[in-house]
């Protein structure tokens, strides 16, 4: 692991609640897609959260942070990054991290702001192989919370053997994808995920079920399942 002092280079505000910041470390640094980084608030206080960039973006990391009343957690994080303009972070961090050189389909499913993590793992996948089948399922409570859709969606101009899932748990008048909730969707949509290798960010409930769910019942491996919450579950 590394310490990096970063500039705060840009925050973007996507919604009322998800931020986009860009951070410019001032020391080089490397890391795996897929991993995180711990903000250092403290000696006794630090936080992961994944990046969204790839580790060929050498000169920024991107995060995506989600704040609301109910999440305090992410909210201290967003009032140190916006008072100080400056952060410590620890990188890299997690064993979920993209496998290269494997030309199995891959499967890419986040729940909300987890996006950031299977954000870094697509990009990279199609840097390594661009005629790769990938299928990414995106769930949110509400629309607005698949807050990076529309710049998703038009990589399928680029890549047409990839297929994107937008899932919404609460749909308002208008919506135009898939709802329900997103593992209920893959498991409409695929009779086998023997042949895949699966990538999911989201609670650690979510990712408990979906292991379980893809391995019983659809014949997922598990060594070829990956994400963060199996580190402790």
């Amino acid at each position: 692991m590394t310490i990096l002092s970063c500039k705060v280079a840009s925050i973007e505000s996507i919604t009322s609640t998800v931020y986009r910041v860009q951070l410019v470390p001032e020391s080089p640094y490397s890391f795996r897609a897929g991993q995180y980084l711990m903000v250092i608030l403290n000696e006794r206080d630090q936080r992961p959260f994944s990046v969204a960039s790839t580790p060929r973006q050498k000169k920024s990391l991107e995060l995506h942070i989600g704040t609301s009343e109910l999440n305090l957690y992410a909210m201290a994080v967003m009032d140190s990054i916006c008072k100080e303009k400056t952060l410590d972070v620890d990188i890299p961090h997690g064993e979920a991290w993209f496998r290269e050189g494997s030309s199995r389909p891959l499967l890419l499913i986040a729940g909300g702001t987890g996006f950031s993590y299977i954000r870094s793992i697509l990009m990279a996948s199609l840097e390594e192989q661009p005629a790769r089948e990938i299928s990414v399922y995106w769930g949110g409570r509400e629309s607005m919370h698949l807050y990076d859709l529309i710049e998703l969606q038009a990589l399928i101009f680029d890549y047409p053997q990839l297929n994107i899932v937008p899932v919404v748990e609460q749909p308002e008048k208008g919506w135009q994808g898939r709802s329900g909730l997103v593992l209920s969707a893959v498991l409409q949509d695929f009779t086998s995920l023997s042949s895949h290798d699966i990538y999911i960010a989201g609670r650690f409930e979510m990712a408990k079920i979906a292991r379980e769910l893809f391995c019983t019942e659809r014949g997922a491996l598990k060594n070829h399942i990956f994400g963060d919450a199996f580190a402790f579950l």
